[in-house]
């Protein structure tokens, strides 16, 4: 009983430890900038896009990257992943804007020559600026939002406030909470998360044409958070599962012409 005694002492006390280690380093797994350098467009052979350097309302400085739409296109205000930056996006950048639809692509404070750390706060502030940015070059009816992974709780919570044409969400999920529950089962996430991106609330107050690409395969956010955020959803609405599509790669299986028919067919 003695030795049964201690052996549970010393897992229990393991196991704390490790929910203490989960606790303090969320931020760091969640948000794991993979370079704070700045890169400018031109050196990232993107010489299209302008450089702007906005200030949040608590006093950061966030990058953007603007290549302005041709008359009559929209513009596609892009809210990346966890771990991306811009430089490593110049390629689907630039199939966006290949018919003449505009950019604005923000860095998130701690990313890639923005200053400051990330947080869900934070991202969101830091999204309302790239929105004021972009709002004030464009007709708010012309502003697609794009989220990607970890950037569709930032792009959902952005069209729940303010006024966009349409939204795009790239391997979505109904909550932070809900996808490091299910990756973290034996530990209870839902009471140690600070980020929880509570998609599945907001979306309902959405009111513009949505459009939901998943990758059947993907091992990062499986599909059926997207298909749990797609049935809270308001109409109209798509859902597109691609089936040979994992997470990353959503591009070599049509995404880029999917989301641009789905922009022409709304503005139609």
């Amino acid at each position: 009983m003695t030795v049964l005694k201690w052996l549970l002492i010393v897992v229990s006390a393991g196991y704390v430890c490790g929910l203490l280690a989960l606790f303090f380093a969320q931020r760091a797994v969640l948000f794991p900038a993979p370079t704070s350098a700045r890169t400018a467009p031109h050196a990232a052979g993107f010489p299209e896009a302008e450089e702007h350097i906005l200030t949040t309302a608590d006093g950061e400085k966030v990058i953007v990257w603007h290549v302005p739409a041709k008359p009559g296109r929209p513009v596609v205000l892009y809210f990346h992943g966890n771990g991306d930056y811009l430089a490593g996006f110049f390629g689907r950048f630039r199939s966006i804007i290949a018919d003449g639809t505009g950019v604005v692509a923000l860095s998130y404070r701690g990313y890639a020559g923005s200053t400051g750390r990330p947080s869900e706060h934070g991202l969101l502030q830091d999204a309302a600026a790239a929105y004021a940015f972009t709002v004030a070059r464009y007709r708010a009816d012309n502003i697609v939002v794009w989220g990607f992974s970890l950037g569709t709780g930032v792009a959902v919570t952005l069209a729940a406030e303010q006024r966009i044409g349409r939204l795009i969400l790239e391997a979505p999920y109904t909550s932070i909470t809900d996808v490091a529950a299910s990756a973290y089962w034996f530990a209870p996430v839902r009471l140690l998360m600070r980020d929880q991106f509570r998609s599945d609330v907001q979306i309902a107050r959405v009111k513009v044409p949505l459009l939901v690409m998943h990758g059947a395969l993907d091992p990062t956010i499986p599909v059926t958070f997207g298909e749990r955020l797609f049935a809270l959803a308001n109409e109209p609405k798509r859902f597109v599962r691609l089936a040979r599509g994992g997470h990353n790669d959503l591009d070599n299986f049509g995404a880029i012409e999917i989301a641009r028919n789905f922009i022409n067919l709304a503005r139609g």
